[in-house]
């Protein structure tokens, strides 16, 4: 930690200056949790710690190695040891050994990756375990057959990442870091890991809720012929069973217990075949819109009215950018939401990794999730100006508008938004999922919104977050920042939520990334005349606007990222800026409590 915060000091950082949240003592292996709760087995071998690595021109790997990086942080993160900005021409080259406990090896052996950002090729002991690209979904390899039981094996990945050069999906990374834009990183940012299958095994399963029925189906993956058993049990009490191929139908109770924010119930649920066993979860909810007394369409939680009062949450750290510090860390973010008021997060441009949609599932956050944005470079006439002029409606089929000229790059978008709907379809707290906003790489939104459907049909979608609304999905999404909030007349089918508004900034001087620049939408000298803007926002426009059809709101932001600082808290995560009365209020309000 110390040699990266020097070699860190020495850049060219000119306003800059490290910050390091209260979790930053990382030790020597991170993040050691089991990385994937909705899908468990008792096999388990954590590869977090430290790697060696080196950064050239090569794709082949180095002979001599420059030195460690401790793994799951990207190189750019002060975390991970190295604090180096990989370039688009450049290999980042990663090796560690691992051995098995005799114990382990029971049949198959699969190494898993949450994330490697962008482009990676995988080999054990010299050979090829296989290639991944996208920056933010997991993969997995069958290693079994690279693989020596009773000896040292090599594990090796080598990265490349154009960033925000080319059209890959890359969110709001940026290798010029400014305003609302961010250091980019590279390479491996969640856990690696290591898990033995018995020969024959499930492979995956995709659990579907019907609220009004009282049934859960489970729809299975699985590498053989024969029946699996489901067990439902609640508080250690088994409450319910069903068995089948490779679907299982099982009748809940007709008294069963739903998932709120305010009741964030889980069901446990056990699979088992006759050699194999998984364990999951999963709530009893449903989302939809429905049309209350005035005929005004609304958002429902389990068939009754449901305010979401929400903030965009960016999922940046100020030691470890796009990975967490800790587990620990992750649960703060999503409990000083909650004790807010707050009831959504609005995940912006990432998919994080599977233990956070885990820890919104058991404490009680729902979550509208987007998929990270790709593209050529940005035509800001479409993206930026045209907008707030009130040109909010162009056609996205005009692929050089919206700067997706590349047929391969739209293709790499389909297939790696398909992966994050089916890596995150059993996530209890994701309520909408958003497949653009405002025009970033924005292409085809209404025929993303029937893929959508056909992958996933319980769930929201807001097909196009901002503007050029397409008219599809299920809602009317505005984000409006420098005029007053006024709704447009409500429609029949689609409800109407502001997606994002706010931004309002504080700069508290001893906990800012940058003591120079600020990206504002508007700023405030005192930390009392913020919170009192704040109030007045919501309780002139925001309140109101529920009788006028507004189903959610979502503030901006959660935390202070870089050069912008409109967090509630600071980028380190040490200093609220928000009073905890005034937002208490203000979510009490619009709840209705």
């Amino acid at each position: 930690m110390k040699q990266a915060l020097k070699m860190l000091k020495k850049g060219d950082q000119s306003n800059t200056r490290v910050q390091l949240t209260p979790w930053a003592e990382v030790g020597d292996k991170p993040l050691q949790e089991y990385p994937r709760p909705q899908f468990v087995r008792d096999s388990y071998i954590n590869l977090n710690g430290w790697w060696q690595y080196s950064i050239d021109e090569n794709f082949n790997a180095p002979k001599i190695y420059q030195g460690k990086i401790l793994v799951p942080f990207s190189p750019e993160s002060v975390l991970s040891g190295v604090c180096k900005q990989l370039t688009p021409s450049q290999y980042l080259h990663y090796r560690r050994e691992f051995c098995f406990p005799k114990s382990f090896n029971r049949g198959k052996i699969l190494l898993h990756f949450g994330a490697v950002d962008n482009i990676a090729r995988v080999f054990v002991n010299g050979r090829i375990a296989g290639d991944h690209v996208g920056g933010y979904n997991g993969f997995t390899f069958d290693i079994t057959d690279l693989c020596a039981e009773q000896q040292t094996n090599v594990l090796e990945v080598t990265v490349r990442d154009p960033s925000d050069t080319s059209y890959y999906c890359t969110g709001k990374q940026c290798l010029d870091r400014h305003g609302m834009w961010y250091t980019a990183q590279s390479g491996i940012w969640q856990t690696v890991w290591l898990e033995s299958v018995v020969d024959e095994y499930i492979a995956n399963a995709y659990i579907n809720v019907d609220y009004d029925n009282a049934k859960v189906t489970i729809q299975l993956e699985k590498n053989f012929n024969g029946p699996v058993t489901a067990v439902v049990s609640a508080e250690g009490k088994e409450i319910a069973k069903a068995d089948g191929e490779s679907r299982l139908e099982i009748q809940m109770p007709a008294d069963f217990r739903s998932w709120t924010p305010e009741d964030p119930f889980l069901y446990d649920l056990v699979l088992i075949s006759r050699r194999d066993k998984v364990t999951s979860y999963f709530g009893m909810r449903k989302v939809d819109v429905q049309r209350d007394k005035e005929g005004i369409p609304r958002l429902y939680l389990n068939n009754k009215e449901y305010f979401q009062s929400g903030l965009l949450d960016q999922g940046y750290w100020s030691d470890g950018l796009y990975t967490a510090p800790s587990d620990e860390a992750m649960i703060y973010d999503i409990s000083t939401a909650k004790q807010l008021g707050f009831n959504m997060l609005r995940k912006h441009i990432k998919v994080e990794p599977m233990r956070w949609y885990y820890h919104c599932d058991r404490l009680g956050m729902l979550v509208w999730q987007d998929m990270p944005s790709g593209g050529e470079r940005q035509h800001k006439w479409v993206t930026m100006y045209a907008p707030f002029i009130g040109l909010r409606h162009k056609k996205d089929s005009n692929y050089r508008a919206f700067s997706r000229k590349s047929l391969k790059g739209r293709e790499l978008f389909r297939e790696q938004y398909i992966e994050m709907l089916r890596q995150l379809y059993n996530c209890v707290c994701i309520c909408v999922w958003t497949p653009f906003n405002e025009g970033w790489g924005q292409f085809d939104a209404l025929k993303a919104v029937s893929l959508t459907r056909q992958i996933d049909p319980t769930r929201l979608i807001d097909h196009a977050s901002g503007w050029h609304d397409q008219g599809g999905g299920d809602i009317v999404s505005l984000h409006i920042y420098f005029r007053p909030v006024r709704l447009p007349k409500p429609e029949k089918t689609r409800c109407t939520v502001l997606t994002e508004f706010g931004g309002y900034t504080y700069k508290d001087v001893d906990h800012c990334f940058n003591t120079g620049a600020t990206f504002s939408y508007r700023h405030f000298e005192q930390l009392a005349d913020y919170n009192e803007a704040v109030r007045s926002l919501y309780e002139q426009q925001i309140i109101p606007a529920k009788k006028q059809g507004l189903s959610a709101c979502v503030y901006v932001q959660l935390s202070d990222v870089e050069d912008e600082v409109n967090g509630i808290m600071t980028y380190d995560r040490k200093v609220l800026k928000a009073d905890k009365n005034t937002f208490l209020s203000i979510n009490g309000k619009l709840k209705n409590e």
